[in-house]
């Protein structure tokens, strides 16, 4: 039966995957800029240099580590010459919505800031949100301001890997206020405290027992303690939490600084108490430059950045030894089934490193 519809043959159809994609990858796949090439970029405050030394000194890859010393090296002269600024509070105190506030006055004062967002990874599938810029949508395009949110899974009190590093090369780029906001309160916190010179502790009021919501470590390493959210209906509650923080402060030891710390109230939200703030920080580095401290303190951070380098090489050896990479997985399997302790198998491991 004859039909008036017809079917042309149709155009061959393209593959589903792009034939070029190889030559594609290959493209994006540059070489790594010159160690001057860097050095350059970050000290003429180019950000894209700057963002690739920073993701060059974070990378694992044993090869990279040679050229990332020596753009630390070649940047080290020209660092040191920040505040370096820690916070931390508990959950919910508001640290992004604080950090923006707080962050937007000090750039409108031509300062430069860089603020080193550690963000929390998930120890099970070993991801990170990094959402800081996102929270920080107006810091974010503020010229005068560099946000590098970098995930903090595997590192001592959310502090990731390479932090003091990145803040040498902040402070060689020309950035005069550091802000490192670290994911929560805990004892491990001494991370961020060893390698920043002011330390702020970010609280929240009408969240249950004022002074058992925080453990005491932390607050004993607070320069100033800070009642954020002290606004409308709040204010009241907020303004009697800071009379019961800056009892339990006279109740600790005497610091070496020789400063006095303080509880503030501020509001993000409203940005008031932020004038206050920077006044205390401001009278803490006039005082502490003045009797010493300061640099004191600078010296330490460098000692203890030396023994995490040489913990942190000691543990790369070890597991990159082949030998105890090809015995690590029996010994392990060993352990989980029961058959043999975790010291022994320790042990084991500790010889064969030794051999």
């Amino acid at each position: 039966m004859n039909s008036a519809l017809t079917v042309n043959d149709g155009i061959e159809q393209p593959p589903m995957v792009n034939p070029h994609v190889d030559g594609l990858f290959e493209k994006r796949r540059q070489p790594l800029p010159a160690v001057a090439e860097y050095v350059r970029g970050i000290r003429e405050g180019n950000i894209t240099m700057l963002s690739r030394a920073i993701t060059l000194i974070e990378s694992r890859r044993p090869d990279h580590q040679p050229m990332a010393q020596k753009v630390l090296a070649a940047c080290r002269p020209f660092s040191g010459n920040s505040i370096r600024l820690g916070i931390t509070g508990v959950p919910g105190a508001g640290k992004s919505t604080f950090i923006e506030a707080f962050g937007g006055m000090i750039t409108a004062r031509n300062h430069r800031l860089a603020v080193l967002a550690i963000d929390p990874g998930s120890e099970r599938s070993k991801g990170s949100i990094l959402g800081d810029k996102t929270r920080m949508e107006t810091l974010s395009a503020d010229p005068r301001a560099f946000i590098r949110p970098s995930p903090g899974t595997g590192s001592l009190g959310g502090v990731a890997r390479k932090t003091y590093e990145t803040v040498i090369l902040c402070e060689a780029a020309g950035f005069d206020y550091i802000f490192i906001e670290t994911i929560g309160v805990g004892q491990s916190e001494i991370a961020v405290h060893s390698m920043t010179d002011f330390f702020l502790l970010l609280m929240i009021s009408g969240a249950g027992d004022e002074l058992q919501g925080i453990k005491r470590g932390v607050m004993e390493m607070s320069d100033l303690l800070l009642i954020n959210k002290a606004d409308g209906s709040n204010m009241e509650k907020a303004i009697q939490a800071q009379a019961q923080y800056q009892s339990a402060l006279h109740l600790f030891p005497a610091p070496p600084s020789g400063w006095t710390p303080h509880a503030l109230t501020c509001s993000a939200l409203d940005k008031t108490g932020l004038e206050d703030v920077l006044q205390e920080i401001g009278n803490y580095v006039t005082l502490t430059k003045a009797n010493g401290y300061f640099e004191q303190r600078r010296r330490e951070q460098a000692r203890y950045r030396m023994y995490e380098t040489i913990n942190e090489n000691l543990q790369n050896t070890f597991y990159n030894n082949p030998t105890v990479e090809a015995k690590l997985a029996d010994l392990e399997q060993q352990v989980a089934n029961g058959e043999l302790n975790p010291y022994d198998a320790a042990a084991q491991l500790l010889a064969l490193k030794s051999d």
